[in-house]
């Protein structure tokens, strides 16, 4: 296909069939999932600039989005070097090209969503989508509704927590009107665009997910894990059917999830239950009878303050549990103690003490807590990193009745900073 625009020629240049199958097609969506240095963003801008050369006349726009403004400067210089000089005039300051035909190609950034509204496009590539906001996706397909004009959405895979990997698996399954194609470095091998070795080395020295991403086009698990997908799967099994030895209760107020997890005399989780949306004093009743006994640790840093609209709890209704500060807090300030209003003075921060007290916190028609009156503070030994089972079971210092649901008030077993 050699289009003609006077005084010049343009002349499409060489793309291996994988490339051409991705990008050329007629369908008006294209979603390109491509590994780096793959020749992805060279058959994209050749692609743009075919449809204004076909398509463009006066008044014409036709849109190339990056990330920010610097990736679309890489566009706009490489256009520059490919196109004959005589097909087009160059805007440096407006960074666009127009074209003989006076159809304009822009390279714009998606840093501002809100500055992307407003123009009729008549085709548009977006370069490395999943670095892209969604937002400026959403602006982006305005601009083409007027025109019905086809777009590109090209990138490296980046996790699975964006627009483009979304969309992009729509586009696998079958959606009319668009197609998904994913290009891999072997791909770019097989046609000589890389080289095999070039690959290896990367796969040495890059960590794997990232290698996976980057050069296969796989989306690897979710890195906001810190234990990753792999490990979690290892440490998957069903539930054991012991008698639980310990409970651990995560409370929360109107939206998120109330979870608790037991675990048997092995370490195995034998019991889990969870709920969302119940009235607070239903969550505790609900807390008691599937713990009764059994010591349990409940974590009530979200929800200190009562919920609003539940009904007054009755005396008996109370929460009553132990909760523990991250250690990793202690570590972060070197050990330096700290005031803590409503706590009690300054305490030396020791990572191998641990220092005990009990409050009363109503927990209904507060929307602050109310710390009631203390009792001396009572010190116990552990060795550092020590769980909170070794702790309390260290002459159960605390007392039995304060290591159970129903014991009178909260006890708070805390690392001070």
């Amino acid at each position: 296909m050699k289009p003609d625009a006077a005084p010049g020629r343009y002349r499409r240049p060489p793309l291996y069939e994988r490339q051409r199958a991705a990008i050329f097609h007629d369908d008006r969506y294209g979603w390109i999932e491509a590994s780096t240095k793959s020749g992805k963003t060279y058959a994209a801008l050749a692609w743009l600039t075919e449809q204004a050369l076909i398509h463009g006349r006066p008044g014409r726009n036709y849109w190339w989005v990056a990330p920010i403004f610097g990736q679309a400067e890489i566009a706009y210089r490489r256009l520059k070097r490919a196109l004959p000089r005589a097909l087009y005039k160059p805007q440096e300051a407006r960074l666009a090209v127009k074209l003989g035909n006076h159809a304009v190609l822009w390279f714009k950034s998606g840093e501002h969503p809100d500055g992307l509204y407003g123009e009729d496009v008549y085709a548009a590539v977006i370069d490395e989508a999943s670095r892209v906001r969604e937002e400026s996706w959403h602006a982006v397909r305005t601009t083409l509704t007027a025109t019905r004009g086809p777009i590109r959405c090209i990138g490296n895979v980046k996790g699975k927590k964006n627009w483009f990997y979304r969309r992009a698996r729509r586009a696998e399954s079958g959606l009319p009107n668009h197609r998904y194609s994913r290009i891999s470095a072997h791909d770019a091998v097989e046609a000589g665009v890389l080289s095999a070795e070039e690959i290896e080395d990367a796969r040495r020295e890059l960590p794997q997910h990232v290698f996976r991403e980057l050069y296969l086009a796989e989306a690897a698990d979710d890195t906001s894990s810190p234990f990753g997908t792999d490990a979690i799967r290892a440490c998957t099994a069903p539930l054991s059917d012991k008698p639980p030895v310990a409970w651990g209760w995560d409370l929360a107020k109107s939206v998120d999830w109330t979870v608790g997890i037991a675990l048997d005399a092995d370490g195995r989780a034998c019991r889990f239950e969870r709920w969302q949306g119940v009235p607070w004093g239903d969550t505790v009743r609900r807390i008691h009878a599937a713990t009764g006994s059994v010591p349990a640790l409940v974590n009530s840093t979200g929800p200190r303050r009562s919920h609003r609209g539940a009904p007054p709890a009755g005396s008996g209704e109370r929460l009553r549990g132990i909760l523990v500060q991250r250690p990793q807090q202690a570590a972060a300030h070197g050990g330096a103690g700290r005031r803590h209003p409503g706590r009690g003075d300054r305490f030396p921060g020791r990572p191998d003490r641990l220092r005990a007290r009990r409050v009363r916190v109503p927990l209904h028609r507060h929307r602050r807590p109310l710390l009631g009156s203390r009792r001396p503070a009572r010190r116990l030994r552990v060795r550092p990193g020590a769980g909170v089972a070794e702790a309390l079971a260290a002459g159960d210092p605390l007392g039995r009745g304060a290591c159970r649901l129903g014991a009178r008030g909260i006890v708070r077993l805390c690392r001070y900073r």
